[in-house]
C-alpha cells in the first residue's frame, strides 16, 4: 500500500449544485477524476502522452462511492487520492473528499489500461517504473518490478 496521499483542492461553484444548493451527486465523480489525473501528472504521467507514446488509455471499470454528507455552494473541499495497486492492466485508487476534517465522500475506483480499440493491455513497464515509488514491492507484479 502506498503511504503517499495526493491532495487536490476543489471549490464548489453554483454550477456544481442542484436546485437546493447541494452538490449534485455525479459531480463528486468529476472531482475524483480530476484528482486522479493530477495525481498521475504529479508522477510525470500525462494522459495524452500515454496515448501517443504507448497507445494506452485508462478507463474506469468499477467505482464504489459512499456519500456520507453533502457539500454546498462555495465550500472548499479537498480530494485525497491514494494509489492502492498497480498490477497487470489494473490501477486501484482510494479517494476521499473532505470539507476541512469532515469526510463527505469515500470512494474506491478501479481503472483498466487498454489500447485504442478498447482491449485490456498490461500497463507498460516504463509507466510502472514511474508509478512504482507510490507503491511497495508487494503491489507491483514481479515481472514489472
Amino acid at each position: 500500500m502506498s503511504e503517499e496521499i495526493h491532495r487536490f483542492p476543489v471549490r464548489i461553484y453554483y454550477e456544481d449544485t442542484d436546485h437546493g444548493g447541494v452538490v449534485y451527486y455525479a459531480n463528486y465523480l468529476k472531482f475524483m477524476e480530476r484528482a486522479r489525473t493530477e495525481f498521475l501528472r504529479g508522477l510525470g504521467l500525462e494522459l495524452d502522452e500515454l496515448e501517443s507514446t504507448f497507445g494506452i488509455l485508462f478507463a474506469v471499470t468499477e467505482i464504489h462511492v459512499h456519500y456520507r454528507s453533502s457539500a454546498r455552494f462555495n465550500d472548499a473541499l479537498i480530494v485525497e487520492s491514494k494509489l492502492m495497486e498497480a498490477r497487470g492492466a489494473r490501477l486501484e485508487f482510494r479517494q476521499n473528499i473532505f470539507r476541512e476534517t469532515e469526510v463527505l465522500i469515500e470512494g474506491e475506483v478501479r481503472l483498466v489500461c487498454m489500447d485504442r480499440a478498447g482491449h485490456p493491455r498490461r500497463i507498460p513497464g516504463d509507466v510502472l517504473q514511474l508509478i512504482h515509488p507510490e507503491l511497495n514491492e508487494h503491489t507491483v507484479t514481479k515481472e514489472h518490478a
